[in-house]
């Protein structure tokens, strides 16, 4: 893939509908166009299972009139194929009711001097060379424990693409990037328990992913510990959500403190701005320009210059996370987060995972999260649950089939810990997290 030749292409596709948009009367136009290629390897008890390549392509226009908006797409980058994209957005557009709040974002908010963000590590591995790392990753899981009864299969996966985004102020901007994987499953079994569990790696470099042994020996260890779980009776105990699950409690504040919610009334935390959520100690920044990270962007789906920020300060909500329309309906400025947050950093007080639970004298670890019980606009919180007994500051036995409630604003005023342990490969970088005073419903 010619990263250069790419980009050039696809800026001139996004540039061509502009253009052609406000030739045909469009007071404003945007479009964005992306190319992504990828490779995806499964293996399974030894035998090459699936191969996979991927290419794919795709224009987007919108375009604005008298407030009016229109958007389409297509894969056809020829003369003919943006034209007709372009007059099926401005065909759109005379139908749509006018919005007082529609249009691009403002032009001093755009992205004057892009940085690069080294976002772009192309993995030079053909079919053969991924299957290879995928046997060794599973055969380093059913090596681990003579338990390990039987295999869903690892999986390489490799890809890389460029987004080209252009407006009708003038912005024109490009970036690569790429995303690597390798990831494992397998089952334990004994006296009748059987078991499944799973882990994976992640980065934007390969040389960043974890080996391909350490990997599948991690899914392995995981499940071995899982045998001979149980349930325990309904109880309130503190607990513990590992640091792959602990994002997912800062993702449901970060969806809370977007702007549609917050503008609908349609979240737990309308209006939270100067509130405290969070214990005092507790602080989020947001660092769009982290090299190489898993959400870093030079400039959001608008075109927006990102920048980096604090989201909650001393347990107070410094700021929402918001689009440029989101921003207009609340009468506020965007944040330069139109697709999205940008790596945000959870920062920690506490040690790793198991200095967290040498603390309780009883408490439930997780591990694994089922089901969807949340709710946004009450922060009701109700989940499947599994992962391990802690007693006396010591892992005592797995768990399974039990239930962790509570609500949301409950909880986060109830963390009591973050642990140094990160997990870096999401959208939300912490660590372990301990919740006090959650329900554990089970017997």
């Amino acid at each position: 893939m010619d990263i250069s030749l790419l980009s050039a292409s696809l800026t001139r596709a996004a540039q061509a509908a502009v253009d052609l948009a406000r030739a045909q009367g469009a007071d404003q136009a945007e479009a964005g166009a992306s190319h992504d290629e990828g490779l995806s390897v499964s293996v399974r008890l030894g035998q090459l299972e699936t191969v996979e390549r991927q290419a794919d392509r795709s224009l987007g226009i919108t375009v604005y009139r008298r407030q009016s908006k229109g958007s389409a797409s297509t894969n056809d980058f020829s003369e003919q194929g943006i034209a007709a994209a372009v007059g099926k957005a401005l065909s759109i557009a005379s139908f749509t009711t006018a919005d007082e709040y529609a249009g691009l974002a403002d032009p001093e908010t755009l992205a004057k001097d892009p940085p690069d963000l080294d976002l772009y590590h192309p993995w030079e591995v053909d079919a053969e060379a991924a299957e290879a790392i995928a046997l060794a990753t599973e055969q380093a899981a059913r090596d681990f424990d003579p338990r390990i009864r039987n295999s869903e299969g690892a999986t390489v996966g490799t890809g890389g693409g460029v987004r080209a985004y252009a407006n009708s102020h003038g912005f024109v901007g490009t970036y690569p990037s790429s995303s690597h994987s390798i990831s494992a499953s397998v089952l334990a079994g004994e006296n009748g328990s059987l078991e499944r569990d799973y882990w994976y790696t992640q980065a934007r470099h390969p040389g960043d992913l974890d080996a391909a042994e350490a990997t599948g020996r991690k899914a392995a260890e995981r499940a071995v510990r899982r045998l001979h779980s149980r349930q325990v009776g309904t109880q309130q105990v503190p607990v513990l959500f590992t640091a792959e699950l602990a994002r997912s409690l800062f993702g449901h504040f970060v969806a809370a403190i977007r702007g549609t919610p917050q503008y609908r009334r349609a979240s737990f935390l309308v209006g939270c701005q100067g509130e405290r959520i969070f214990p005092d100690w507790l602080e989020i920044l947001e660092d769009p320009h982290i090299p190489r990270g898993n959400a870093s962007a030079p400039f959001d789906g608008e075109g927006v210059a990102t920048r980096a920020r604090t989201l909650v300060d001393g347990g107070v909500v410094q700021a929402y996370v918001l689009s440029t329309y989101s921003a207009r309906r609340l009468k506020l400025k965007t944040t330069g987060n139109a697709g999205g947050a940008h790596n945000l950093l959870v920062t920690p007080n506490a040690g790793t995972l198991a200095e967290i639970e040498s603390d309780c004298r009883r408490a439930m670890v997780v591990t694994e999260l089922l089901g969807q019980g949340v709710n946004p606009v009450t922060g009701d919180y109700s989940r499947g649950a599994a992962g391990y007994w802690v007693e006396n500051g010591k892992l005592a036995h797995p768990v399974s089939e039990v239930t962790i409630a509570g609500n949301l604003r409950d909880m986060f005023r109830s963390i009591v810990a973050v642990g140094s342990d990160v997990d870096r490969r999401g959208t939300i970088r912490c660590g372990s997290v301990r919740v006090d005073g959650m329900t554990v419903a089970g017997q």
